[in-house]
């Protein structure tokens, strides 16, 4: 039988700032595999992103066109029960407070102006934007309409969507089957229904004006299963924000 051996090398993580579980690491081990002489150490294709450091001596950092600067919301260490949290069980953050706007754009013959001003929290989509750590702090970089919406409080549920986003309240989980047979927690399937919490303002025609969204708060709607940017509630239930493009019926 041939014999296998394991071997490790290392490579620095030093500055992995956006890479989720990488954080306060020091090295990253990867195992390679040596059977029958051959060497499987080659990862041409791994790809790891970082934060762009920029250097102390830049001082100020404008965004240009319709594109947002937020300093990234610090990530959560602890549980609120006081518990540390190893790296890899720190969920990354989808918040920020925004530090600086770009001079909006022109869609067609009208100029459109960022709606957001500095100092306030939002919302973003979780893999959006560029990283870059800029005055001691980690920020992104991302296109006003990466952003999902306003959030003045830390309940979800009170989030005000913009754009052409809908906030969604996710139907429970059904713990039984037609029949009446419990269902265990592998089994249960994720809901893809839920009540329309909010709306947003809608999207920009081509003149620059805005087109009202065909849904409303307190619709129940089927919305497609893998859309969107999924949120815990200080409730305890799930919610939902996604584009209303998204959002297939009404149902009543």
């Amino acid at each position: 039988m041939a014999s296998s051996q394991l071997t490790a090398s290392s490579i620095s993580a030093k500055g992995f700032a956006s890479f989720e579980g990488l954080r306060h690491c020091n090295t990253v081990k990867i195992l390679s595999l040596q059977q029958n002489g051959l060497s499987l150490r080659s990862f041409r294709g791994l790809v790891v992103k970082a934060a762009t450091t920029i250097t102390p001596k830049y001082t100020s950092l404008k965004p240009l066109g319709d594109r947002v600067l937020v300093k990234i919301k610090t990530v959560e260490e602890k549980t609120t029960g006081g518990i540390l949290l190893p790296t890899t069980a720190q969920s990354k953050p989808q918040g920020g407070e925004v530090v600086a706007v770009g001079e909006g754009r022109t869609i067609g013959k009208a100029k459109v102006d960022i709606s957001l001003k500095t100092g306030t929290q939002v919302v973003y989509s979780k893999y959006a934007g560029t990283e870059v750590e800029f005055d001691g702090s980690n920020h992104l970089i991302l296109k006003e309409d990466d952003i999902v919406g306003i959030l003045d409080t830390d309940d979800i549920k009170d989030m005000k969507p913009l754009n052409d986003r809908v906030l969604i309240k996710v139907a429970e989980v059904e713990e039984k089957t037609s029949g009446g047979l419990f269902l265990t927690e592998a089994s249960k399937e994720r809901p893809s229904i839920g009540t329309v919490i909010s709306v947003g303002p809608g999207p920009l025609d081509e003149e620059g004006k805005r087109k009202a969204l065909s849904v409303a708060p307190g619709n129940t709607v089927l919305y497609s299963k893998y859309a969107g940017n999924e949120f815990k509630g200080s409730d305890g239930l799930d919610y939902i924000a996604l584009r209303a493009s998204d959002v297939m019926a009404i149902l009543s």
